[in-house]
């Protein structure tokens, strides 16, 4: 069955009371949490850190984990901070002091064979520097088990009991990373546990509400998006890069959009790039006007600068441009009033059936409001509207 992935805060809960060694950390979704909870459950002689609890790796390098906090309000803050990139689900715990020199890399897969313990003496953060010095070892026995415990300089008990940990509660992947052995106990810092979703039927340490999708929460007008192609003949997708981005793209063909963002990339301002997706299929025009609309709330909430809508696509076999148009023409005509305010700039490229009707419609939708672009068909290269666009 597949393998899914589970909170941080379940897996060290299940983890450390299997080594009765409690877990106190904090756990708070903020979706329906107020964070008030913060202020009844802080030492004030201790220092915290803040991490997201949804399933993300590499959390540090995203900047999705915070350090050496000391009040409630530093908390709060950090919180805030973390949450305005899309995140609701975190965990609190009390900072622990080391030495880089002493994370170890420990993790244990199960698979068709047995299971599989990788690790490494480096662990950390910059474990991927270390690639090529993470271990890989099949456990068929204590010995190989203890075999490994000494070259990370654990105690023997301590791997065996991570294997029981695993085949009780059906775990697929337990990481540990990184794994400080300097203290009597050792202490597991970040956890990272994938189980066999099939297992929730007959187990009583995790359900389906501990389990994470590994992203950050989806936008509103991302969620809308979902509804309108399940509900639809046509496809559409809609996935947000970067809610503060100044490039917003309204791609038609699968193809035609991949390549279309990939020279955003290629251009060098892929970090401003707000969103990806796609209509196919030939949608009709409200399902398009309400495609639109949902970009347009996504571009009129960013607060960057000298932003462009890049209207783009290949050359339809049976989609009609006019009647995609007149949807795209509608949700600009309700957002004019903003587009004009905010200085947007619009650039089109598409081709297909009815394309003559249809790049008539917007360029006259533009010169009758004075907003600055460009409306071309198939007589320029697909590409050259994003340069024109980014003026690159």
């Amino acid at each position: 069955m597949p393998r899914v992935r589970l909170s941080e805060f379940r897996a060290k809960t299940i983890v450390n009371n299997y080594f009765e060694t409690p877990y106190s950390g904090i756990s708070l979704d903020t979706s329906s949490e107020d964070t008030s909870v913060i202020d009844k459950s802080l030492k004030p002689d201790k220092r915290y850190v803040v991490k997201v609890d949804q399933g993300i790796k590499k959390r540090f390098k995203q900047g999705l984990v915070k350090l050496d906090l000391s009040t409630s309000q530093d908390i709060k803050n950090a919180i805030s901070e973390i949450q305005n990139k899309g995140f609701s689900n975190f965990i609190i715990e009390e900072l622990v002091s080391h030495e880089r020199g002493e994370e170890r890399y420990l993790a244990l897969e199960r698979t068709s064979l047995g299971t599989v313990c990788y690790y490494s003496k480096k662990g950390g953060v910059d474990i991927e520097s270390h690639e090529s010095e993470v271990r890989n070892e099949l456990i068929r026995d204590p010995e190989d088990a203890k075999k490994i415990a000494s070259e990370l300089g654990l105690n023997p008990d301590f791997l065996t009991k991570l294997l029981e940990v695993v085949d009780i509660n059906y775990f697929s992947f337990l990481e540990i990373n990184p794994l400080v052995i300097t203290f009597k106990t050792p202490l597991m810092l970040d956890i990272a546990v994938e189980v066999d979703s099939a297992a929730e039927f007959f187990v009583d340490t995790w359900g389906s509400k501990d389990l994470r999708e590994g992203r950050r929460d989806q936008t509103q007008e991302e969620k809308n998006v979902s509804k309108l192609s399940e509900k639809s003949q046509a496809s559409f997708k809609l996935v947000v890069l970067n809610p503060q981005g100044s490039i917003f793209m309204l791609l038609s063909g699968g193809g035609a959009s991949i390549v279309l963002a990939d020279e955003v990339h290629n251009l060098g301002s892929g970090q401003e790039l707000a969103n990806y997706g796609e209509y196919s299929g030939n949608p009709n025009e409200e399902e398009t006007f309400i495609y639109t609309k949902n970009v347009l709330n996504l571009m009129l909430s960013s607060k960057s600068s000298n932003k462009v809508l890049i209207i783009g696509g290949g050359v339809a076999n049976f989609t009609d441009v006019r009647i995609t148009f007149r949807g795209i023409i509608r949700a600009l005509s309700e957002a004019r009033d903003e587009l004009v305010k905010q200085k947007i700039r619009i650039y089109v490229r598409r081709g297909g059936p009815q394309q003559e009707e249809g790049l008539a419609l917007i360029r006259s939708f533009m010169n009758e409001n004075k907003i600055e672009g460009e409306v071309h068909g198939p007589d320029i290269v697909l590409t050259d509207i994003v340069s024109k666009a980014l003026n690159k």
